[in-house]
């Protein structure tokens, strides 16, 4: 399994830059310091696990920041959402990517997903808005996986598993990730 690298997907956290539309129902500190802390709890949670390489993929490339925990950093580069996820994660043979942001991922959840990928060409975490907070692929991929796919909709997961016609897909936990205030408030409520 040392083999395996895990992604994280990430935004340098500055004031303004980060989770915009949860900054439009709770103001754009609010917003840098929830981000800030998931950021923390992904890297704590993940990022020194032996059972894989952990790199932070990051946005601006060349974004000067203060990273919570030091880890080697590669540059996202330019395109869309998926052109670089994929930029991310062609380099590696068996690769999983989470974003930053997603409250409640643990090193069993990446372990599981490694897990899938031995009986799986791809696997998803499905977040319950009906796109995804994991992606895993491995060496038996499309060559465009995230080609025509409606991002921050109820149809990205679709969308995204559509391109991967005739191969095996997996799936993991399905998490709630946090876009919008009210995405926050029914996390408060299950997590006070």
């Amino acid at each position: 399994m040392r083999g395996d690298t895990l992604v994280i997907f990430a935004r340098a956290p500055r004031l303004g830059a980060v989770k915009r539309r949860l900054a439009k129902g709770i103001g754009a500190r609010a917003a840098l310091r929830f981000y800030v802390g998931q950021l923390a709890a992904v890297l704590r949670a993940t990022a020194r696990d032996r059972r894989w390489r952990t790199v932070l993929a990051v946005t601006p490339d060349r974004a000067p920041a203060r990273w919570p925990m030091a880890v080697p950093r590669v540059a996202q580069g330019r395109g869309d959402l998926g052109q670089r996820m994929l930029h991310a994660m062609r380099p590696h043979r068996r690769c999983v990517l989470v974003g930053s942001d997603i409250p409640g991922v643990a090193a069993s959840d990446i372990a599981a997903a490694f897990r899938a990928l031995g009986r799986a060409d791809a696997v998803f975490g499905p977040a319950r808005d009906g796109g995804y907070w994991l992606v895993g692929l491995g060496p038996r991929r499309p060559a465009t996986p995230f080609a025509a796919v409606r991002w921050s909709t109820r149809h990205a997961l679709a969308d995204t598993e559509a391109n991967f016609a005739g191969r095996r897909l997996a799936r993991v936990r399905t998490l709630r990730d946090v876009d919008t205030a009210a995405d926050l408030v029914a996390l408060r409520k299950r997590n006070p």
